[in-house]
């Protein structure tokens, strides 16, 4: 008798597991496959236009306002406004990790508490590696920094011009939701 019950119980168990494969199965059949493309240019310094490169120069300058004796990885943001102001900004490390400010955030944000009503229409970022050199490959902003650059396009309700520069040269971005396809905004609340 207890044999018996062994046997049904594995049985069961075989018939459930095969149930479960064959539902998973169907499920991945069924399922479409979606993926993100992320369209950006790779440009060479020379193939810059001449306000790209100066934004990209004060990107770079912002490095060295950088307070970073944490990570010894130094940002700098340049933001460039329709009034043509360029706002740069760094970023600034505590130790008390979650109160330090990204430069991408360092930058927008006195921009936008400085120029309230004045739309920002690009950002360059840079970044120096622990040694000090510039990174070669661009950086891309963080998650927290992508979020707030997404709420400023659609603050001003234009596309922001997003230039993140390597030594081994500038991608260009044409609008944040090439950087965060499911942005959070206003309609979810």
């Amino acid at each position: 008798m207890c044999c018996k019950n062994t046997q049904k119980q594995r049985l069961s168990l075989c018939t459930f597991i095969v149930f479960t494969l064959l539902c998973f199965a169907i499920i991945l059949i069924i399922m479409e496959k979606l993926a993100f493309h992320i369209p950006y240019v790779r440009l060479d310094d020379a193939e810059l236009s001449e306000a790209d490169r100066q934004l990209v120069e004060a990107a770079k300058q912002a490095t060295e306002t950088s307070y970073a004796p944490y990570s010894q990885f130094r940002v700098g943001a340049a933001v460039l406004l329709d009034n043509g102001v360029v706002v740069s900004g760094s970023n600034q490390e505590n130790a008390a990790t979650p109160n330090g400010i990204c430069a991408e955030r360092c930058a927008i944000f006195h921009a936008n508490a400085t120029w309230p009503k004045v739309a920002v229409q690009a950002i360059a970022i840079a970044a120096r590696d622990t040694s000090g050199a510039f990174t070669e490959r661009p950086i891309s902003p963080c998650g927290m920094c992508r979020q707030v650059l997404a709420e400023t396009e659609h603050r001003y309700g234009k596309s922001l011009r997003v230039l993140l520069y390597g030594t081994a040269g500038t991608y260009l971005i044409e609008g944040v939701s090439g950087l965060l396809p499911f942005a959070f905004d206003e309609s979810f609340l």
